[in-house]
């Protein structure tokens, strides 16, 4: 199980081809990457900055992981996640789960999305025609986390 929090871009492709690599247990892979909009709520995005204390964000993260390691036969997982500044069509996350069957990966890559937005210590501001904001969490993402508590 590995989490990154990085400035840089990542590589899609060799990052699934690393965490399946090797391991026949692997039947199945479930990934997700979360990039930068033109638009949120109605407004036009030029760049967005994330922002994170280093060592929080990464403990958070990790939590998230062991979670759904906890609730999941899952074999292997990967989140990277950007900060700094980023501007539209670039990724922001993957989130990558590896296991041995479909409904098992597909569960926990969605269970570690819904709750890296909720509960991971990620700071977002954007800029655009009417100025810079900072963005509040959404209720959609909110209710999207609920269904997962015990």
């Amino acid at each position: 199980m590995r989490v990154v929090v990085q400035e840089g871009d990542f590589d899609v492709g060799a990052e699934l081809q690393a965490l399946r690599q090797g391991d026949p247990r692997i039947g199945a892979l479930a990934s997700f990457v979360g990039l930068v909009r033109d638009v949120n709520d109605g407004s036009g995005v030029t760049e967005m900055t994330l922002e994170h204390y280093p060592g929080m964000t990464e403990k958070a993260l990790t939590a998230i992981v062991d979670e759904a390691a906890r609730r999941w036969a899952i074999l292997d997982a990967l989140v990277i996640h950007r900060v700094g500044r980023l501007l539209p069509t670039e990724q922001i996350v993957l989130v990558a789960v590896a296991g041995g069957h479909r409904g098992e990966v597909f569960a926990a890559c969605e269970f570690i999305i819904d709750y890296l937005k909720t509960r991971a210590p990620f700071w977002k501001r954007e800029l655009g025609s009417s100025g810079a904001r900072w963005v509040d969490a959404r209720q959609a993402d909110d209710q999207a986390a609920e269904r997962w508590r015990d």
